[in-house]
């Protein structure tokens, strides 16, 4: 499929948000927050994660700094200068920071995070002339289902709480 031709840039982003998205759903099988993320090299998954903050006890067990410590050892690299990383809601500080210093040049999201987005909603880390690398950023793919997956979640813990 992916080696087609005719086979748009956009619908390859769909493909790997949708990858994504499986990764999201399995953080919220372990009732952790929704968030998936895959980076892909050559159209190739080397790396995936998804939120595990509960599970390991570690504040920085994000979907995305998990997606890019398995790329980099599965690269052998501390750098994924040709790699695009695919996650379902806009990254924090701490992530975009990780995605800057891993001088990943493609990133590509689901949804905007207005309360802690770092890629564009409160700050734009990882376009920020000041650092000394900067990402393309492409936002709103599969943005509906990120949105709603995220949203179900919060609702839920909501109800629980009443």
């Amino acid at each position: 499929m992916l080696f087609n031709p005719e086979i748009t840039p956009a619908q390859i982003d769909e493909h790997f948000m949708v990858l994504a998205l499986k990764e999201a759903e399995i953080a919220e099988s372990r009732e952790e927050i929704p968030i998936g993320a895959v980076v892909v090299l050559d159209n190739k998954v080397i790396g995936r994660g998804n939120n595990s903050n509960k599970t390991l006890q570690d504040p920085t067990a994000h979907a995305e700094m998990i997606a890019i410590t398995a790329a980099c050892n599965q690269a052998q690299s501390r750098y994924l200068d040709k790699a695009t990383l695919y996650v379902t809601i806009e990254p924090c500080a701490m992530c975009a920071g990780a995605i800057v210093l891993a001088r990943l040049p493609r990133l590509v999201f689901g949804a905007k995070d207005p309360k802690a987005g770092a890629c564009g909603s409160l700050f734009n880390i990882v376009q920020d002339p000041r650092l000394n690398h900067r990402v393309e950023v492409v936002g709103g793919v599969r943005e509906f289902e990120c949105t709603a997956l995220i949203s179900a979640f919060f609702e839920s813990i909501r109800e629980k709480r009443k």
